[in-house]
């Protein structure tokens, strides 16, 4: 489980206080920006932190606090608790998507059993989920995220520094990277490895920043994958070698986020493609392989 830090800030003239979350409680909450604060001390032992706190406000000469922080913070996540319930596609929170994410962040640690295995919120899975999290159809007061989605976007991680944040737990996270090996057909041409599902990671980090996957949907990407066709098409016609790559590559990064929208992976899109082609036999005619029928 992550371990949370505490930050002992200081807004001169104001106040010092106690928070996990420096942005939502100072700039968010209070309003002042991250140049109007200093960050005094922080720790993961919450009885240190909150004793200091006390200690510094006397001695800044500010009002003392009449009860330390993990007392307010314990009453805090005893009157937050969460129940979420997971179904076979989805898991529900019980509250609106505007309250989540403090909610989430109230319950540090949490796991949850699904289909897909077992899911814990960290610091990492609360980023994914309020990137990907949707309001139910039927309330307003309720919101949920697809279970397969949140799997499949952390099994493709495969950096070994990484392991910690991998929901299904460091044993699972390694037997992964095991299936990550070279795969080559008989001439040695195709290669599937993890550096490779690294890239088509960055494709789906630089979408998912940029709200595509909140925002988008299959059908919009689908459009999207039919303009650059057209570039593609334009590019051969006039010969034109740097817009013929750079059309191929705008269509891979349509193609990863159209599979991710739709509950998949490129990768395994790609897996799928090539164990039934593997197995096709047949002859190149006039510049087309032509498969043999059977």
């Amino acid at each position: 489980m992550d371990k949370i830090n505490y930050y002992l800030y200081h807004i001169p003239g104001k106040k010092i206080g106690v928070t996990r979350d420096l942005i939502s409680r100072v700039v968010d909450q209070q309003g002042y920006s991250l140049d109007e604060v200093e960050v005094l001390e922080q720790s993961t032992d919450i009885d240190y932190i909150s004793d200091r706190e006390l200690e510094l406000q006397q001695s800044y000469g500010y009002r003392v606090d009449r009860q330390k922080y993990k007392d307010l913070y314990i009453n805090k996540i005893k009157s937050n608790k969460m129940y979420i319930n997971a179904t076979e596609q989805t898991s529900t929170f019980p509250v609106p998507v505007s309250k989540l994410k403090g909610r989430l962040m109230d319950m540090m640690g949490k796991t949850w059993e699904t289909m897909h295995g077992e899911f814990e919120i960290n610091m990492d899975t609360i980023a994914w989920i309020m990137d990907n999290v949707k309001t139910s159809m039927y309330t307003t007061e309720r919101s949920y995220i697809y279970n397969k989605a949140f799997a499949k976007y952390f099994q493709v991680e495969d950096h070994v520094s990484k392991s910690e944040r991998f929901p299904f737990g460091k044993d699972a996270y390694q037997a992964y990277l095991d299936t990550l090996t070279t795969r080559a057909n008989g001439n040695g041409n195709w290669r599937y490895d993890s550096s490779e599902s690294e890239r088509f990671q960055k494709i789906r980090d630089w979408a998912g920043e940029r709200g595509l996957y909140t925002k988008g949907d299959t059908k919009t990407q689908f459009a999207k994958l039919i303009e650059e066709t057209g570039e593609l098409a334009q590019a051969i016609l006039k010969k034109d070698d740097v817009e013929f790559a750079d059309a191929i590559g705008d269509m891979v990064v349509v193609l990863t986020n159209m599979a991710h929208l739709g509950g998949t992976t490129i990768e395994e899109c790609i897996d799928a493609a090539y164990k039934v082609i593997s197995k096709r036999t047949g002859k190149m005619v006039n510049g087309t392989f032509v498969k043999d029928e059977k």
